[in-house]
């Protein structure tokens, strides 16, 4: 029985992904695991953290906040899972700064998938009886390498720019290659900070191939499945904007809270605000440090309109709660209770990743032209009790 239930939902994961790809145009949920979010920390705030990123992961979420590292080089990594383990989320990322702490550059890898699939196309024989030899497994995976640069321009302003790979594949049956680029800025008003992201702003394309053999075609055409031709599938631009406010009490107490919006541009969505154009879904995070130790987070996203038991519609919302755990700027350790969305019906989750950062950063200086560059020694002094003293009257002209 458990077997069955864990074949119907593999085949509708996979007969899913056919049919998306099989079918050129901007579909709405084109390359929609990249949207899913990196790291606990910012899962916690709702993802709230567009005009706030300043680690490893903000190659994913803002590429301009990569100038605001700490570190001289920052790890991160996460993992996750959903449908009671049969769906996998890993992320792993680094990030660095160049030859100054103007620049800065990271690498983020994503990967969503679904391991150990009972390929059935092989199951009956040409006899018609059922043979569980035949049956072998494959994975279908989501993939996302995030190379990004950032540079500050002034004091108070900073822009990044990301470019994405983008590759899925399921089994031997289909797999697509795409490319696309976000960017984004970042600027600084006192405790304020204003934080714009544009992702796939040259919109993100995926070029889907396929390779069956004649016996599976065969078996397709039989079972009334589509057989997928060669296509191309773009995702259009999506904009994220927010504002952002932090204060330290006694430098004891951090609060920072931040509102986003994003925009899609993929036509009518369920979210707070609807066009048949564009749709905005607001995102608001609020965050509590105490002694530069300890963190509580909390957040709300995904509001949609839903009809209740009466008919009637009604808006909902996701919350989200987090804590973390910091040491020096050094290790980092933090954990959500999110889901990825409500209108996934998926259940709530428990998110843990883990921050690392090597060696503290060094703000430049004005004589200082590397952030690791070795410290000058000071020039050298005369000692002023070496030289002779000469009196008024020895200066005397005589």
């Amino acid at each position: 029985m458990i077997f069955m239930q864990r074949t119907r939902l593999y085949a509708f994961l996979l007969t899913s992904l056919l049919y998306l790809s099989a079918h050129a145009g901007p579909p709405k949920y084109s390359n929609d695991f990249m949207y899913i979010g990196v790291g606990a920390h910012n899962f916690g705030l709702g993802n709230a953290v567009v005009a706030s990123t300043n680690d490893v992961t903000a190659g994913y979420w803002n590429p301009a906040g990569l100038t605001r590292i700490k570190s001289n080089i920052q790890f991160s990594f996460m993992h996750n899972e959903y449908f009671a383990g049969i769906a996998k989320y890993d992320y792993a990322g680094i990030a660095f700064p160049l030859d100054s702490n103007k620049h800065a550059f990271a690498i983020n890898f994503l990967r969503f998938g679904v391991d150990d699939i009972p390929n059935t196309l092989e199951l009956i024989d040409a006899d018609g009886s059922v043979n569980y030899d035949n049956v072998k497994s494959f994975s279908v995976g989501n993939y996302g390498i995030l190379l990004s640069y950032a540079r500050t321009i002034l004091p108070n302003l900073s822009l990044g720019a990301t470019a994405k790979i983008v590759h899925n594949k399921a089994g031997g049956f289909a797999k697509s290659w795409g490319f696309g680029i976000d960017i984004g800025a970042m600027y600084s008003i006192k405790d304020f900070k204003i934080g714009l992201t544009v992702k796939d702003i040259t919109t993100t394309f995926n070029a889907w191939s396929y390779s069956f053999t004649d016996r599976e075609k065969q078996i397709l055409a039989s079972t009334s499945n589509e057989i997928p031709k060669s296509s191309t599938e773009i995702t259009l631009p999506r904009i994220q904007l927010g504002v952002s406010y932090s204060k330290v009490f006694k430098d004891k107490i951090e609060l920072s809270a931040e509102l986003d919006w994003e925009i899609t541009t993929d036509g009518k969505r369920n979210t707070l605000v609807s066009t048949k154009k564009v749709s905005m879904d607001p995102r608001i995070g609020v965050e509590l440090g105490l002694w530069h130790i300890f963190y509580l987070r909390g957040g709300v996203n995904n509001f949609q309109k839903v009809l209740n038991s009466r008919g009637k519609s009604t808006f909902t919302v996701q919350p989200n709660i987090g804590v973390g755990l910091r040491f020096r700027n050094i290790v980092f350790v933090d954990y959500a209770y999110t889901d990825v969305g409500k209108a996934s019906e998926n259940q709530y989750s428990h998110v843990v990743s883990l921050k690392v950062g090597i060696s503290k950063r060094k703000r430049k200086t004005e004589n200082a032209t590397l952030i690791n560059a070795p410290e000058t020694a000071p020039a050298e002094t005369k000692d002023s009790s070496t030289e002779p003293i000469i009196t008024p009257e020895q200066n005397q002209v005589k």
